[in-house]
């Protein structure tokens, strides 16, 4: 807002100018203040409610019935449980375990310099026949 001055003299020999600037103090101000009220009544505003959950007697849920064991070597051989097996004969043993009631867990130990695409075809053959779950086994550094 521009004030004036009433002063005839100054207003004939000078054009009156409008003020250009808006005067943000009093918004900051305001601003902090609320600011200052939010983060105090923002913990207060979380709502607590008690319930009291009915009882009910449940199966545990079913736990795998074993563990596969699967190792790659750097040269690309596979393993079962420490015996040498091709991939088809990889892939037949992955698909009777994944119709089993429940599928197991396959855990993958894999040599580090074993290529990654054999890798990635050994966990797709395993998810394409349900064995879903796959883990992969490190070596604790000495």
């Amino acid at each position: 807002m521009a004030f004036g001055q009433f002063n005839e003299r100054s207003s004939s020999s000078k054009p009156m100018h409008s003020m250009a600037d808006i005067n943000v103090t009093p918004m900051v101000d305001v601003m902090l203040v609320l600011l200052v009220i939010f983060i105090i009544a923002a913990p207060l505003m979380t709502p607590v409610i008690k319930l009291d959950l009915p009882k009910a007697a449940a199966k545990a849920a079913p736990q795998p019935a074993d563990v596969l064991h699967v190792a790659i070597d750097g040269a690309g051989l596979l393993y079962w449980n420490d015996q040498q097996i091709d991939f088809p004969t990889l892939e037949v043993k992955l698909e009777s375990a994944g119709r089993q009631a429940v599928p197991p867990d396959l855990q993958l130990r894999a040599d580090k310099s074993t290529r990654y695409e054999m890798i990635a075809k050994l966990m797709s053959a395993a998810q394409s026949k349900g064995v879903n779950k796959i883990s992969f086994v490190t070596d604790t550094p000495k």
